[in-house]
């Protein structure tokens, strides 16, 4: 299962950047939400147990003994938070640039070139 776990999660992280570099404005700001949403994957494979049994329950006695870990929770929870503002600044900047030049194309957008 980690296996397969840790091939989606850089299969989506590859698919992120591919779709981060095109020319389109609104494919790399899909591309930039999916890469925000392998790197939540990763938090959340590096925060998992092992899977045999559920972090909260005692191997020998299966007794409640082990509460689970808040700080991945935490880290996904705060990285989603950080990932929709970007992503609605970013969306923002993209339906502003759209009117300003007419064109979702980066390489016509020829005013932002210092």
């Amino acid at each position: 299962m980690n296996t397969l776990f840790a091939l989606a999660t850089g299969l989506m992280f590859g698919m992120g950047i591919f779709q981060l570099l095109r020319r389109d404005l609104i494919k790399s700001a899909m591309g930039f939400y999916i890469l925000f949403t392998s790197i939540n994957f990763l938090f959340l494979a590096v925060g998992a147990y092992d899977g045999v049994i559920a972090p909260y329950v005692d191997a020998n006695n299966q007794t409640s003994s082990q509460p689970s870990d808040p700080l991945v929770q935490a880290l996904i929870l705060t990285a989603i938070v950080i990932s929709f503002g970007s992503y609605a600044l970013l969306l923002g900047l993209i339906a502003v640039s759209s009117r300003r030049f007419r064109t979702l194309d980066s390489d016509r957008i020829d005013q932002l070139k210092g």
